[in-house]
């Protein structure tokens, strides 16, 4: 029987410009510490040890794809209503481990059915995803504290399984009544009024700060073992990651 420590930190993190934006929360008296640190390594050796890290970043990297990525992906997409743009197809691991885009593309075509080209946003993430591969790879014991996470799923979830309505962006700026959505469900959830409403550390934007109290908030529901992977079972990847999106 699993004994849960009610006295864990817990961490969500979510990628931003300054590196990772962490949230590190103890369930039982709330406390809370917001920061950025520049590596995901630098997470897992935090002096808060969490014992759980969900973070917003595909894990496990298949050797081949289908149409619409990983079924972590297809699971996930038609919960979402307008969101499910948001989740990006995750293409094969050799094309995640590609030298430059145009090499990504044609390996990632050659190792999909039917042939896809990887997009230029997943792309752009490519760096954080080998990150965490890199740290998880290999390391069974830190693999199996760090679950992947989405922040539109971690919301979807905290909305009682309903698609949120209001975008968290328009036209590439934060639009506040989305924004206030998101900040009304974390408070629902657990999260302070203070945390939620404090300006992000610099190197993060007020949407990371929230998406990154969205995984932590599906990192309490992992600790209490209520949260769900998507797909169920999940499947594994060559080096035996887990392939899904928990909520």
């Amino acid at each position: 029987m699993h004994v849960i420590n009610q006295d864990a930190w817990l961490a969500g993190v979510d990628g931003c410009a300054g590196g990772w934006i962490a949230v590190f929360v103890r369930p039982q008296s709330g406390e809370t510490r917001v920061r950025i640190v520049p590596g995901f390594a630098d997470v897992l050796s935090a002096p808060e040890r969490p014992e759980i890290v969900a973070v917003d970043m595909p894990i496990g990297l298949p050797e081949r794809v289908g149409i619409g990525g990983r079924a972590a992906e297809n699971c996930v997409r038609p919960l979402l209503g307008a969101r499910q743009s948001s989740v990006f197809s995750v293409p094969s691991r050799a094309a995640i481990y590609a030298a430059d885009y145009a090499e990504a593309c044609r390996i990632a075509a050659a190792t999909s059915d039917p042939p896809r080209k990887v997009s230029k946003q997943l792309f752009n993430i490519a760096p954080k995803i080998r990150e965490v591969d890199g740290c998880l790879r290999g390391n069974a014991d830190t693999a199996a504290r760090v679950f992947e996470v989405h922040p539109e799923l971690a919301f979807w979830r905290l909305n009682g399984g309903r698609a949120l309505t209001e975008p968290k962006k328009v036209k590439s700026r934060p639009y506040q009544p989305g924004l206030g959505l998101r900040r009304s469900l974390l408070i629902a959830a657990g999260s302070s009024d203070e945390t939620v409403s404090a300006l992000p550390p610099k190197g993060a934007a007020a949407d990371d700060l929230l998406d990154a109290l969205a995984c932590a908030a599906v990192a309490r529901r992992i600790h209490v073992g209520t949260a769900e992977p998507f797909p169920n079972p999940p499947p594994r990847d060559a080096f035996g990651l887990a392939m899904a999106i928990w909520a």
